[in-house]
């Protein structure tokens, strides 16, 4: 991201992996919000 805020639905997939991780739950949707997450990132960041 060099220097660059994430998106919110950057911080809310980070939010939910890192609660996948923690807990085992929820890791096939957080892994969903990662892909949309970064795919919204390609023309924001142009990545």
């Amino acid at each position: 991201m060099s220097g660059e805020w994430p998106s919110h639905k950057q911080v809310e997939a980070s939010k939910a992996q890192s609660l996948a991780d923690r807990t085992g739950k929820g890791k096939q949707q957080a892994s969903q919000k990662q892909s949309e997450a970064d795919a919204a990132a390609v023309p924001k960041h142009g990545l």
